[in-house]
């Protein structure tokens, strides 16, 4: 094939429609078992290759938090704050936003596309019938006050919504405004931050007490051995957690077993934070508000790592409520943009998630994976026979594709790479599945 410069080829020459329908899995996935590839109903004959030995991956950190890819990550603060508005202009949805404490009490979901330029690009270049991204979940969740973990407020029920959840929105209000109330009085963005760390904190040392009481009770006096490591991993917890007035997260070199044990109880301070700051339209524009130094600070000390992301709820709804032509002459006027994609992308990043594309003219899709992923469990995510039979992953990066122009030329370029079983799987890759068709039980 001629190229010339980074000409796409818009033809692809290297697709191909790969899976039988009695998978009742889509074509496009880009899938093949050793028997063959499906060209409409022709089946052409493939030879077998062997995976390269190189590029296999090491076995990644383990991760605090559930397993799976279907996690949420909750929008918390105080009463009065934004979050409601948030929820949604980031959702598109119209849930209750009126001027008073709680007026979510039960959590408001939803779920929100990951935009991604490379997403874009693939689905400008296919042009599929199906285009199908990645996904946020997001939870709206009532306001917190103090003593919320001893039931204030609605106290309990709130803290057991945010169990629920895998990581955390923590949504402050820096803007004035005399028609919104704050349930504190003053606006203080520091100051509420610190209560809401404070009651997740109390709760997890509520927590804690009982759980070493009852494994002393079995491990300790009841002499269960097998017991006896976990008891021990507890009490380091409640060291860190109850004695030195630290978050789970903050410890950053939990081992295997100590984080098998964190995730049994799923301690809210074990939850990864991005820290929101609702601004007014007017600060968010020319960029100065006093209190972002001062956020910035307190999170740079209390909270090392975790992103603090300014945005204008009162901006985001405005844009919401403009036309797409006007939205775009409003942002250009006034030389800014929304915060929203740099918001739900530090969201899913938070919750340890990442996802490979499968392309092709019939569907461009995203799979969600957790980060650490290798190539066999990645390939279940499509179909559990594409795990069980698992060969081998062919992989493109998304890079070299967009470089390069097509399938045939990112081969061409020795850039097209077969990796094993052990390969794990990098965000962005372009992945074409290799597996052996489980054999059918025979009717008796």
């Amino acid at each position: 094939m001629k190229r010339e410069g980074k000409h796409i080829d818009n033809k692809h020459q290297g697709s191909q429609e790969l899976l039988n329908q009695k998978y009742q899995c889509p074509r496009q996935t880009w899938a093949q078992s050793t028997a063959g590839v499906l060209i409409g109903q022709q089946r052409l004959g493939i030879p077998k290759m062997p995976p390269k030995k190189g590029g296999d991956g090491i076995k990644p950190p383990p991760i605090i938090g559930r397993f799976g890819t279907s996690l949420k990550i909750g929008i918390v603060g105080l009463p009065n704050v934004g979050k409601s508005t948030f929820f949604n202009v980031l959702t598109n949805s119209q849930a209750s936003a009126e001027n008073f404490p709680f007026c979510t009490i039960d959590p408001n979901e939803s779920r929100v596309p990951v935009p991604d330029e490379r997403f874009d690009f693939l689905c400008q270049y296919h042009k599929p019938a199906s285009k199908i991204p990645a996904f946020l979940n997001v939870v709206d969740i009532a306001g917190l006050v103090k003593g919320a973990h001893n039931g204030q407020g609605l106290g309990n029920a709130f803290l057991s919504h945010i169990s629920a959840c895998d990581g955390i929105f923590h949504l402050t209000r820096a803007f004035e405004d005399d028609d919104i109330t704050h349930v504190e009085g003053s606006v203080d963005p520091v100051r509420d931050i610190e209560i809401i760390h404070e009651e997740l904190q109390l709760k997890d040392e509520e927590m804690i007490g009982p759980i070493i009481d009852k494994l002393e009770k079995v491990a300790v006096r009841g002499g269960d051995k097998k017991l006896k490591p976990e008891y021990d991993i507890m009490c380091k917890v409640k060291s860190w957690v109850i004695d030195q007035k630290k978050p789970v997260r903050f410890y950053h070199d939990w081992n295997d077993k100590e984080i098998e044990v964190l995730n049994k109880h799923l301690f809210l301070t074990s939850k990864p934070m991005v820290y929101l700051v609702n601004l007014s339209e007017k600060d968010y524009i020319r960029k100065k508000n006093k209190w972002l130094i001062k956020i910035k600070e307190w999170v740079d000390k209390y909270d090392p790592g975790a992103l603090v992301i300014p945005f204008s709820g009162a901006l985001e709804l405005r844009l919401q409520e403009l036309s797409a032509e006007e939205r775009q002459k409003y942002l250009e006027a006034n030389m800014t943009q929304s915060a929203l994609p740099k918001i739900i992308k530090a969201g899913f990043a938070a919750l340890q998630l990442e996802y490979f594309f499968t392309a092709g003219p019939d569907e461009v899709r995203a799979w969600t994976i957790r980060k650490g992923t290798k190539a066999p469990q990645a390939a279940g995510k499509i179909h559990t026979d594409f795990e069980k039979g698992f060969i081998m992953a062919e992989v493109m990066k998304y890079e070299d594709f967009k470089e390069e122009g097509s399938e045939n030329a990112v081969k061409a370029a020795g850039k097209y790479r077969q990796q094993g079983r052990n390969y794990i799987v990098e965000d962005g890759d372009i992945i074409f599945f290799k597996f052996n068709t489980p054999q059918q039980p025979k009717k008796k």
